[in-house]
């Protein structure tokens, strides 16, 4: 065999490719990177919630991370998220909710504890991958359940990182900004 024959063989190993769809032009790649991204993070973040033995939230995660996964295949192939996938999602948002509504009155610094932190990080994984499926459809239709399932988990993630830390008794840290004015709550 000749060497321009073995490099060629060499280059078909699957070894050499992380991803068969990498070299597209299109934005749904760059979606599929962003959620396995997200997918990984949340994996992290079960992995902290565990240290911390919050088993509600472990729970939970372990429901979701296939579902990022769901989420990631639903554009390329078969739509993998459904309305009942959707409505538990809603539940659970409910009862992180019950728990911290005092505490998600203001915008919040994302701190506390590891498995807090590492939610934050989910939270904002899924907004990344709510922005990039917006660029895909412009290339293409994209149903709509994918926007609110994502939507929808990024908020789920905010209200976990805030009921760790509540859980952990470390107070969250709200956060002032200097660009936007705030509207003051009646009384002040």
């Amino acid at each position: 065999m000749c060497k321009e024959s073995e490099d060629l063989e060499l280059k078909k190993d699957a070894r050499y490719s992380c991803y068969p769809f990498m070299r597209e032009k299109a934005y749904t790649v760059d979606f599929e990177i962003r959620t396995d991204s997200l997918t990984t993070h949340i994996g992290m973040a079960l992995t902290a919630v565990k240290k911390e033995a919050v088993e509600v939230v472990a729970q939970d995660l372990y429901t979701i991370l296939p579902m990022a996964y769901h989420v990631n295949g639903s554009v390329r192939g078969k739509l993998a998220v459904s309305e009942e996938d959707l409505a538990w999602l809603s539940a659970r948002y409910d009862f992180y909710v019950s728990y911290v509504k005092e505490e998600i009155q203001s915008f919040v610094l994302p701190q506390g504890t590891e498995a807090a932190t590492a939610l934050h990080v989910c939270r904002s994984e899924a907004k990344k991958s709510y922005r990039i499926l917006h660029k895909v459809s412009d290339e293409k239709e994209v149903p709509t359940i994918l926007f609110d399932y994502l939507g929808l988990l990024a908020n789920v993630f905010f209200v976990m990182a805030v009921y760790m830390n509540k859980q952990a008794g470390i107070a969250e840290i709200p956060f002032v900004s200097k660009s936007y004015p705030m509207k003051k709550k009646k009384g002040e």
